[in-house]
């Protein structure tokens, strides 16, 4: 059982009520990390915003589906590997690349040091070497980009940590840690 309920639709207020039938109308279903963080209207907007904010960067959706599969893994979180192999696979990636994705790995070089820096800044809590950015810079990775993984890496903690606290019922299909 969840140690942060849902949110109760009819107890919520106006705006979260407003902000849920947008997330509702765009996803079909209001997922449970979705009502827990309506619990906090701050916490609920913060991440909408954030991962609203992400898409708009130069990483492609499969990009930042590996990434969120990468996070989740290093953070151990099964609500949310659960809830990004589902969508991974709506934007095109495959079963292999899945699980590819949770040992911070890719076929191609760019998007692999992409995954295995930001299990790196989860891992060492972002500090790393000046030789872990040069190897990331020298795969093709610019500052700029680093700076996206790092937003990533945020959002991404941000949920695994939600749901880690809140031990929020996955309503996914349910894949191991």
């Amino acid at each position: 059982m969840a140690r942060i309920q849902t949110i109760h639709r009819q107890t919520a207020s106006a705006e979260v009520n407003a902000t849920l039938d947008t997330v509702k109308a765009k996803l079909g279903k209001v997922p449970n990390l979705i009502a827990t963080l309506a619990q906090a209207p701050v916490a609920l907007n913060a991440y909408l915003s954030l991962s609203e904010g992400v898409t708009k960067g130069r990483l492609t959706a499969k990009q930042r589906e590996s990434l969120a599969l990468a996070i989740g893994q290093a953070n151990s979180c099964q609500y949310c590997l659960s809830a990004h192999s589902l969508i991974a696979k709506g934007v095109g990636l495959d079963n292999e690349a899945v699980q590819a994705a949770r040992k911070a790995e890719a076929a191609d070089a760019v998007t692999d040091s992409l995954l295995k820096l930001a299990a790196k800044i989860v891992q060492q809590r972002g500090i790393l070497a000046d030789a872990e950015i040069a190897e990331a810079h020298a795969a093709g990775v610019d500052d700029g980009l680093i700076l996206e993984v790092i937003a990533h890496v945020a959002l991404n903690t941000l949920t695994n940590y939600t749901n880690h606290i809140a031990q929020t019922e996955i309503d996914f299909p349910v894949v191991t840690v």
